[in-house]
């Protein structure tokens, strides 16, 4: 399980080894700014796992939102063709 560390935002500049060496240990820092927290510091394999389950969890919730609009009588259905002319990428 990993830890909270509380450090003031000058521990950025004065202190950022010590910083760096808390992430390394998947360990989180809160950085504060005259006392209120300010920022989150966060290992980037971390971050990485974080922005995986976000995605997977959007994903999860349009599924569910189609699944429920393809069950009403009065859904729309597009071809394959429509569906991606239809996107705007």
């Amino acid at each position: 399980m990993f830890r909270v560390h509380v450090k003031p935002s000058r521990d950025l500049r004065n202190d950022y080894a010590k910083l760096t060496d808390i992430l390394r240990d998947h360990d989180q820092v809160i950085i504060t700014n005259k006392g209120r927290g300010e920022a989150v510091l966060i290992n980037i394999e971390d971050y990485a796992d974080y922005e995986e389950y976000t995605h997977r969890r959007y994903i999860r919730e349009k599924l569910a939102e189609a699944e429920a609009a393809a069950g009403k009588p009065d859904a729309v259905w597009l071809s394959h063709e429509e569906f991606w002319d239809g996107l705007e990428i």
